[in-house]
């Protein structure tokens, strides 16, 4: 890919929260909440240019979870008072969705303001809000049908957010990987087929200005072991330009998804463990890069942690300090592989 180098160093757009802006979302007082928004947006987007990342976002500070960015924005939708394991909230699906606005323009548009660095949006993906808020019987036929209504949204969403000036949509869908496993774990309320079909309809977009991209996270970590076939499955249903796969653990299956990726589609590694707070060794890292070389060309390469640093605003995965830590470690990894060439 021509533009690849203006994303070298990437990150999955979840950060972690200052103490004013969960204390602000704790107080419930919609003013004051705003405006602490506003102030740890800007003084995140300052991070990064500090970080000498080459995306920027707004580390999903005004939103409950990374997957808020959509739902708190759609009708038909009902948020539960339950929560999983994973600390995130329920929502379920009582009628096909409406959106009722364009979900992160406004967040967008600020960004794109702040800095000239590429604005970036993570959205969760059409096919993954289907699997998690789909139950029968509630008003909505199939998890098919569902996902195509997802889809729809998302879709109409990214072709907004381009004229917006955003230049990197992230689509993130944690449960694909487990479906290229060699023994793929149960689909659930969609099945693979249809979980590629919804995901591909979300990214087929009529045209795709230049500097664009469009990419895909099917999973924060490889299974043990890849199906290739599967794997080639998935990448060749869904028409994403980019990419986003773990690659922190250096496992054979982490390369096997690399190696499956057609030549035509740029890859962003996962290089550091974004959930534990020791920094990995460089040497340890570039040696896997290495490795990957020999099956992807490196300059369609890009470098970011494994996943987001907080999924849930009020869990994060690591405090600040070990965040930027590990997003320095990213930086200097780039540096390794590029030069200065960004």
């Amino acid at each position: 890919m021509a533009d690849t180098f203006n994303y070298r160093i990437d990150h999955h757009g979840s950060l972690v929260r200052p103490a004013e802006l969960t204390a602000a979302r704790a107080a419930g007082d919609p003013e004051a909440l705003r405006e602490a928004e506003v102030k740890a947006v800007e003084e995140a987007v300052v991070l990064q240019r500090q970080l000498r990342s080459t995306v920027v976002t707004d580390g999903d500070f005004p939103r409950e979870d990374w997957r808020s960015v959509v739902l708190d924005g759609l009708s038909g939708i009902r948020r539960t008072g339950e929560r999983g394991a994973d600390g995130l909230v329920r929502w379920v699906a009582d009628s096909l969705p409406k959106a009722d606005g364009p979900p992160a323009a406004d967040w967008a548009t600020r960004l794109a303001g702040l800095t000239v660095i590429a604005p970036k949006v993570a959205l969760p993906s059409p096919a993954y809000l289907a699997a998690i808020t789909y139950e029968p019987g509630r008003g909505v036929s199939c998890a098919r049908e569902l996902g195509e209504s997802f889809a729809e949204i998302i879709r109409a969403e990214i072709a907004f957010l381009v004229t917006r000036g955003v230049r990197l949509i992230q689509l993130n869908n944690p449960l694909l990987l487990d479906q290229v496993a060699a023994d793929p774990a149960q689909a659930g309320a969609l099945s693979f087929e249809d979980a590629l079909a919804v995901e591909a309809l979300a990214v087929r977009l009529d045209e795709r200005p230049e500097g664009v991209r469009v990419g895909v996270c099917p999973g924060w970590t490889a299974p043990a072991v890849v199906d290739r076939a599967r794997a080639e499955r998935l990448y060749a249903a869904v028409p994403a330009d980019r990419w986003i796969l773990p690659y922190d653990q250096g496992t054979q299956a982490e390369l096997d998804l690399l190696r499956a990726l057609p030549e035509d589609r740029d890859v962003c590694l996962g290089v550091v463990d974004a959930t534990v707070a020791e920094l990995e060794d460089i040497d340890t890292v570039m040696s896997r890069i290495d490795a990957g070389a020999e099956v992807k060309d490196i300059e369609d390469m890009a470098v970011a942690p494994s996943r987001g640093f907080a999924d849930v605003a009020d869990r994060p995965l690591l405090d600040a300090e070990s965040q930027r830590r590990k997003l320095v470690l990213v930086e200097t990894i780039a540096r390794y592989c590029w030069g200065n060439e960004f």
